[in-house]
């Protein structure tokens, strides 16, 4: 179904995308860097619960896609046109819900995660939580129109859209905080307002009628729930697996609050240089959803064993590649953050560590588990990544970084620990070829 130059055509603008994200957020957190080491852990608190707020709105973007994916293996685009509509409608209600109540509550939940930071970190983390909430609408429109325009095979639409939007995040970024003098609100802004631009300039362009899927008017829209029901088989499984992992990060995030500022920070700068090593891994993931869930529509179960391999393949290739890459140039990347010594020294621990460990299992735990969820398998993928992360990943870095008093650098291995059984779980898992009798949706 889909030859080399296909899936080239598919990835390659996806790894751009990603890596212009990470990049932009490497810059972000440069910048931010420069209002002092407080403002880097109050975005890196807040980060960790965005992750986890959008995390359930992009998990029914993932639903939306499977389904949007086996209608068109099917050959049947009207269906797929109404599961998009279906989907953005859904995602555009469930952000604004979320959004209340992050600034409702945000306050409340910020003090109660991460009561034992300083007064500074914690100003500095109510600012940007305000602000990052209102964007929450427009990311999940943004994120849902990509992910409707990759089900079609046109992953070069979200990454023009998304260099635009960085370019106008970091024009806006050098503004608000070195022109205006706002820190940390200065960077939630200018998020804020590149989102919406994304938001509003996805959702006109898949507005086309002649695209395979396309959105009709938002006024004409009625509820469909029998696909509605198919969305949420697979986003609501999906939605508790991310919701639960990103939960248990922000725990273990609670651990690392306790180290002190040095660790918050390192942990936060080797967790984004560490997010770009990993990056071909999550564009292939994404590549994974359209190709198996075309396959699966199609019945091409023998399609699904082959591409599956073939792009897993392609992730280790551009993982290990990456991170060479990241671990030659790590000493002109601290330099760029101006940290002192200590949390330089640390950063780097944990950054050559991470390398390691991402180009050996990262893929196979991360990359793979996609390929499972576009052939229905949600329930085993959901279940597999609870009980890893509360066994493995939370359980052990309060024993590593505390008992054992190995510190941040003892979350960090709880985490490759995580990864390892993941990753077993899921090679095992497909290599039984349980997709051949799924039933289907």
């Amino acid at each position: 179904m889909f030859s080399k130059k296909d899936l080239m055509k598919l990835i390659i603008p996806l790894i751009i995308e990603q890596v212009l994200a990470v990049t932009v957020g490497l810059v972000d957190s440069i910048m931010v860097a420069n209002v002092g080491e407080a403002a880097v852990s109050g975005v890196s608190l807040v980060d960790s619960i965005n992750i986890l707020l959008i995390g359930l709105f992009g998990a029914m973007s993932t639903g939306g896609s499977v389904v949007a994916a086996h209608l068109l293996g099917k050959k049947e685009e009207r269906s797929a046109c109404s599961a998009g509509e279906q989907l953005i409608a859904a995602v555009l209600i469930l952000s604004a819900i979320v959004m209340v109540l992050a600034l409702v509550f945000g306050k409340g939940a910020l003090v109660l995660l991460y009561g034992d930071v300083t007064a500074e970190v914690m100003d500095n983390a109510r600012v940007y939580f305000l602000y990052s909430a209102m964007s929450y609408p427009m990311l999940a429109v943004y994120n849902s129109c990509a992910a409707l325009f990759r089900t079609m095979g046109n992953s070069k639409i979200s990454m023009k859209i998304s260099v635009i939007m960085n370019i106008i995040h970091i024009v806006l970024n050098a503004i608000f905080i070195f022109g205006m003098g706002l820190g940390v609100a200065g960077a939630a802004i200018s998020t804020l307002i590149s989102r919406t631009f994304a938001a509003i300039t996805l959702f006109l362009l898949i507005r086309n009628a002649k695209l395979p899927i396309h959105i009709g008017r938002i006024r004409a829209f009625r509820p469909d729930m029998a696909i509605i029901k198919k969305i949420l088989h697979i986003g609501i499984p999906n939605g508790l697996e991310n919701s639960v992992f990103q939960i248990g990060k922000i725990l273990v995030q609670g651990i690392i609050a306790g180290l002190g500022t040095s660790a918050i920070t390192a942990n936060a700068v080797a967790g984004t240089l560490g997010s770009f090593g990993v990056l071909p891994g999550s564009a292939i993931a994404l590549a994974l959803i359209t190709v198996v869930g075309q396959c699966m529509g199609a019945g091409d179960f023998d399609g699904i064993k082959f591409y599956t391999k073939r792009l897993i393949k392609y992730a280790y290739s551009f993982v290990v590649v990456l991170n060479i890459l990241i671990v030659l140039l790590l000493p002109l990347i601290l330099k760029l953050y101006g940290l002192s010594d200590e949390t330089s020294a640390l950063t780097r621990q944990l950054m050559i560590y991470h390398a390691i460990l991402s180009s050996l299992i990262w893929p196979l735990s991360f990359t793979l588990p996609s390929a499972l969820r576009a052939t229905y398998d949600v329930k085993f993928t959901m279940w597999i990544s609870l009980v890893s992360m509360w066994v493995w990943r939370i359980a052990f870095s309060y024993v590593l970084a505390i008992y054992f008093n190995l510190g941040v650098f003892g979350v960090w291995i709880a985490m490759t620990i995580d990864w390892l059984f993941r990753s077993v779980c899921f090679a095992v898992r497909f290599k039984k070829e349980k997709y051949r009798s799924m039933p289907a949706l």
